[in-house]
């Protein structure tokens, strides 16, 4: 499902297909001990945001059930299009993941490890104009991981958790040393 949901495709900037991202977020699910349907929900977990809103969402609790789709639900921060504006989406979602549940929580911080990772790579390749395909542009990009680790912290500390915060972190400190 995930395969057809996001077949066309391509990780934001770059030719990597999508489905790269999202294999790669249930294998950190999965390699942090969740559970196939936590595994799942991290396959799918975009689903809702770009590939169908609601009705995505009620396809996937008929297919995997009600746990994966709340799981899902709950990685998401639009279900409409056109999507709310950035920052006020980015906020709600901030606040929402400091009360998610623990398995909303590891697939949110899988999915933002693996975006922080990517984010990192581009820059040491790219530099400051990696930024501009970003709607927050560069200091919103920083504001919303940065937030992210916090929130993810107050609720419980985890290794994605402290690896997002060590990625987050080199980041900020190479974006510092390029001003």
């Amino acid at each position: 499902m995930a395969s057809r949901l996001h077949a066309t495709q391509k990780r934001k900037g770059t030719e990597i297909p999508y489905i790269a991202h999202l294999m790669s977020v249930a294998a950190l699910v999965i390699e942090d001990g969740g559970d196939e349907d936590e595994a799942i929900a991290g396959l799918l977990h975009d689903a809702v945001e770009d590939q169908g809103g609601r009705e995505t969402l009620e396809e996937i609790c008929r297919r995997f059930g009600e746990r994966v789709a709340g799981i899902v639900y709950g990685c998401t921060d639009a279900e409409t299009l056109p999507k709310p504006p950035w920052l006020e989406r980015k906020k709600r979602y901030v606040d929402h993941i400091r009360i998610a549940p623990p398995e909303v929580r590891r697939v949110s911080s899988a999915d933002k490890l693996h975006n922080a990772r990517a984010i990192l790579a581009d820059f040491r390749h790219e530099g400051n104009r990696l930024w501009e395909r970003f709607t927050g542009k560069r200091d919103g990009t920083l504001w919303y991981y940065r937030a992210l680790v916090q929130a993810f912290q107050a609720a419980g500390s985890t290794p994605i958790v402290e690896e997002l915060d060590r990625v987050v972190s080199e980041l900020e400190r190479l974006v510092a040393e390029s001003k």
